[in-house]
């Protein structure tokens, strides 16, 4: 059973809500939040009141033109929505090399047409010879070995993932649904996005000779409109498409990245590489008023991460209480904040540490956990310890979302961590490597790059899978139908980012475009901070939220991180099926992204 129960950088977003919708007036119905007087703030960027994207026969939703038609493309020749996402995932490791990846790992979560769900995680595993203290230096304190460089990198797992998933569930020829990935590497336009997030990385790229040969030609950005060329790329797929993965994890592909790791000091071997395999995992599932939502489960932590928060929230009326209202937000804050210390302290790979996942979803764990929310001041965290007594002990991301006219659905997200990873590109096979090794806990008790502060059952381990923050999921209706297909990247914002596009659904009554339109806020127990985006909150909600003893922050709107872009944060690609079976879809114009439907 389940569980259960740049350029400058505000262009790069405001480009994006110019043209990053066509068709989008083709339909969608007005919402509840509309029709009861709700209103965005005054000052926020995205409107309230365009029309979804609609659709009859299938929908895609990625952060990337290319990919969304490569998808597109796929279910008009008859492929279901698994190949659909297949190569809609391979496309993105060719145009979207920030976060779309060969090199890489991700989730996928498949809900069929007759209801069965299906968990899939090809998260990346250390290699053998990583061990528990590798990334401190000789006084104990922790080292970028963890982020940049060879030593980053955790074995991929992407592509035996896709390559899983097509065998159990897609109906087209494997070659069928590769082919377009290499005609992309063979040569396409290049975008604004692709020269924005170049323009940001380049001087971690520049850093290693053969990530910048092929990234930086002649040492320089490519300019927006020009043919970008991956002819190593190309032939790499082109071997996965005559041999599947054999190629990647025995064959020359496997040489290659092995040759590299020798090169740069890396200890990724041959034999990291053929003892790799994706798993099938128990979906994540809870209820929420009424609805069920299913996730992923660990070494993901979104799924009980969300069941543990949405189980808390659950215990006030949102809707009554009202959209990003002082209370709402106060709420959510503290039980993000209360999920989050669980969560950093007792989650990591199920297949090395016991977990506690019936406390995660358990009403017990919701009621002593909400008991303690006072709704007249903010808890500080340090006053919020890991509130699972009775455990007993013995881990640059992009989203994308897919259904098919049979009502197949698949929600995948897949990631290199930071944006192009660890910088490191595979010479002669022309794509990055991760630099997931950095979700682990290098240090317990120390924050990584997002800020995370982990525990012990988090450290650095041969062949372990880190800890996630992944989360793509899908919703249904309480009459058990279809109803969300929905994710994001965002590093540790993607579970409360995730939840906030389900609760503006199902409490506020927000259409697609609104729901991922809405400004977001974000806590995760450490730092002690509610964030929110650039212009999301007026001045006097934040004032309020002082009052009641949080320290709110605003998202800094200069040059972009690898998870907020010009302030934002996420990139929710949402797909709603509407009561009459067709299908509503929006793609955040946070990055530029694009739904299309059939």
């Amino acid at each position: 059973m389940p569980f259960h129960r740049r350029v400058p950088w505000l262009p790069l977003f405001l480009l994006a809500v110019a043209g990053c919708q066509p068709d989008a007036a083709r339909g969608g119905a007005e919402s509840a939040f509309l029709e009861a007087g709700g209103a965005f703030p005054s000052e926020w960027t995205f409107a309230a009141d365009p029309r979804p994207v609609t659709a009859t026969e299938g929908m895609v939703a990625t952060t990337d033109e290319y990919a969304t038609r490569v998808g597109i493309d796929i279910l008009a020749a008859g492929g279901n929505a698994v190949d659909a996402a297949v190569a809609t995932g391979l496309a993105l490791a060719v145009v979207n090399p920030e976060a779309g990846n060969l090199g890489g790992g991700g989730f996928m979560m498949i809900r069929l047409a007759d209801g069965t769900v299906y968990a899939q995680d090809h998260r990346e595993k250390a290699p053998l010879a990583a061990t528990r203290d590798m990334y401190l230096d000789a006084g104990g304190t922790v080292t970028d070995r963890s982020v940049v460089g060879h030593l980053a990198a955790g074995v991929p797992g992407s592509v035996h993932g896709l390559w899983e998933a097509h065998r159990r569930f897609g109906s087209l020829p494997w070659a069928e649904v590769v082919q377009p990935a290499i005609d992309l590497a063979e040569g396409f336009e290049v975008t604004v996005r692709l020269v924005s997030t170049l323009e940001a990385a380049q001087n971690g790229i520049r850093g290693f000779e053969a990530s910048a040969a092929v990234f930086l030609p002649g040492d320089q950005v490519p300019a927006v409109g020009d043919t970008f060329f991956q002819p190593d790329l190309a032939a790499v797929l082109t071997r996965l498409r005559d041999q599947g993965p054999d190629d990647f994890y025995r064959g020359e592909t496997a040489a290659l990245i092995a040759a590299e790791m020798e090169r740069g000091g890396g200890i990724i071997t041959l034999e990291d590489l053929d003892r790799y395999t994706s798993l099938w995992r128990e979906p994540a599932s809870f209820d929420y008023r009424g609805y069920t939502v299913h996730s992923m489960p660990p070494p993901s932590s979104g799924g009980l991460t969300m069941a543990a928060i949405a189980n808390i929230v659950e215990r006030w009326d949102l809707g009554t209480m009202g959209w990003n209202t002082p209370g709402t937000i106060h709420v959510m804050a503290e039980s993000f904040r209360r999920a989050y210390a669980d969560r950093n302290e007792y989650l990591a790979d199920p297949d090395f540490v016991e977990l506690p996942v019936e406390q995660f979803l358990s009403d017990d764990y919701a009621d002593s956990r909400a008991a303690a929310i006072s709704l007249e001041r903010a808890t500080p965290s340090a006053e919020v310890a890991p509130g699972i007594d009775a455990f007993l002990d013995e881990s640059h991301t992009t989203h994308y979302s897919v259904v098919d006219a049979g009502g197949n659905a698949v929600a995948v997200t897949t990631s290199v961590n930071s944006w192009y990873g660890g910088k490191v590109v595979v010479d002669g096979a022309g794509f990055f490597l991760n630099n997931t090794m950095d979700d682990f806990a290098a240090k317990p008790g120390t924050p990584n790059q997002f800020g995370l502060v982990q525990g012990e059952r988090n450290a650095v381990g041969p062949e372990k899978r880190m800890l996630s923050a992944m989360s793509p999921t899908i919703v249904e209706d309480p009459d058990g139908n279809l109803f969300l297909i929905t994710g994001t990247p965002g590093g540790a914002t993607i579970i409360t980012t995730v939840l906030q596009s389900i609760f503006n659904v199902i409490d506020h009554g927000m259409n697609v475009v609104q729901a991922v339109h809405a400004p977001r806020v974000h806590h995760q127990h450490l730092p002690d901070l509610v964030f929110y985006e650039y212009r999301g909150l007026p001045a006097t909600t934040v004032q309020a939220l002082e009052a009641l003893g949080h320290t709110v922050r605003e998202r800094d709107p200069g040059p972009p991180d690898a998870y907020f872009a010009g302030g934002m944060s996420g990139d929710v690609q949402l797909i709603m099926v509407m009561p009459d079976g067709t299908y509503e879809g929006w793609s955040d114009p946070r990055r530029g992204g694009l739904a299309l439907g059939r």
